[in-house]
């Protein structure tokens, strides 16, 4: 289980009827569409490295802050915010795990300003006559991982992504429809959970 959240948190794909008139996108129509992307939820079918599949509701709120809320029998709960990804298991209890936010590929894609021209880092753009694929790193540390995101068009839409982490383990996770909506911040309140949790 802690393997399978690490390499969550390491990277993000998905598998969807996609629509048939999709063209390739340019990388600055994405990272205009992931920085207009600010508040919303949608539910994700995550498919672990060992091939094991869990369900659950992702929250996003840019810039900096996500929640990943895993249905039963998972009880696990993965949260980003002031800079950290949080952990907590709430079968085992105690002090959850914490990595910093910019050590993942997560970070990218919560960053307050997506480049995705910015040199080195993306290191892979494609088309397979349904949806745009990307695929970055952090330029300055590649050793962090990477994560490739899945992108259709008309309306442009984060779909699935796959996340490589730094030990080649892959995590995949598939979108349902992205909700946009305002959702409220005690959603992303760690300390809040961390003294629920203990």
């Amino acid at each position: 289980m802690r393997t399978r959240i690490i390499a969550l948190i390491a990277a993000l794909t998905l598998v969807w009827a996609l629509p048939a008139a999709a063209q390739q996108l340019s990388l600055n129509t994405l990272s205009n569409y992931l920085n207009q992307l600010t508040s919303a939820e949608a539910t994700f079918t995550q498919i672990n490295a060992d091939g094991t599949i869990s369900t659950g509701t992702l929250y996003i709120h840019r810039p900096g802050k996500m929640r990943f809320e895993y249905n039963p029998p998972e009880q696990a709960l993965v949260m980003a915010n002031n800079g950290a990804v949080v952990v907590f298991d709430r079968k085992l209890g105690g002090e959850p795990e914490t990595y910093p936010l910019n050590r993942t590929p997560l970070g990218l894609i919560l960053a307050r300003n997506v480049n995705l021209s910015r040199a080195n880092m993306v290191v892979g753009h494609g088309y397979d006559g349904t949806a745009t694929t990307v695929t970055a790193q952090d330029p300055e540390n590649p050793e962090y991982g990477s994560i490739q995101l899945k992108f259709t068009d008309n309306p442009v839409e984060l779909r699935q992504w796959i996340v490589t982490d730094d030990s080649g383990g892959q995590t995949t996770v598939v979108l349902g429809a992205l909700d946009r909506k305002q959702l409220p911040n005690s959603l992303f309140n760690i300390e809040e959970e961390r003294r629920a949790n203990r």
